[in-house]
């Protein structure tokens, strides 16, 4: 299984919504948290081959990009 950093993984918040996104390897997730964001990710990506490092709360947040 292929390992990706979690750098790779685009996260935002959602304009004109409730709730965050998440992109990486052509895969789109939402949650409302950005950890939960995050960890629908890891899942899918896990479908696809590719793992993922399991990140906390803060460090989810800290992914979040304004643009």
């Amino acid at each position: 299984m292929r390992q990706l950093s979690p750098g790779k993984v685009r996260l935002f918040k959602i304009v004109n919504r409730k709730g965050y996104a998440c992109i990486c390897a052509d895969n789109l997730t939402e949650g409302k948290t950005p950890l939960q964001a995050y960890e629908r990710m890891a899942k899918c990506c896990k479908r696809a081959g590719v793992a993922l490092k399991e990140i906390d709360g803060a460090a989810a947040l800290r992914l979040v990009s304004n643009s």
